[in-house]
């Protein structure tokens, strides 16, 4: 089983952020994703992840919640995308859209 999670989690307390930006607080998550071990890319608006099951997928978000547990209040939106008999989607799903293009993409 494969299971794609796309998320965004910020807080949105001014205690935990920095005028506007909130960088600090997305860099702890970020580190303890990549510090798991679990296939993951980051973009500009959230995460994506790859893992073998939904409890790992929800221990990420469990781990990357713990991070920000000091703040008020906290912003979080997910996607998942779970699939049995596949791996290494971040990767193949993108080699599939390139192969339907006959061309490499930007990502």
């Amino acid at each position: 089983m494969s299971v794609l999670l796309e998320f965004a989690m910020f807080p949105t307390s001014d205690e935990c952020r920095e005028g506007s930006s909130v960088s600090k607080q997305v860099s702890k998550i970020i580190d303890v994703i990549d510090k798991s071990g679990a296939a993951y890319q980051l973009t500009p608006m959230g995460t994506i992840i790859e893992v073998g099951s939904m409890k790992e997928a929800l221990g990420i978000i469990e781990l990357a919640y713990e991070q920000l547990s000091d703040c008020e209040r906290i912003y979080s939106s997910l996607k998942f995308d779970i699939r049995k008999n596949c791996e290494n989607r971040l990767k193949t799903k993108i080699e599939s859209v390139e192969k339907n293009l006959q061309r490499k993409v930007n990502h």
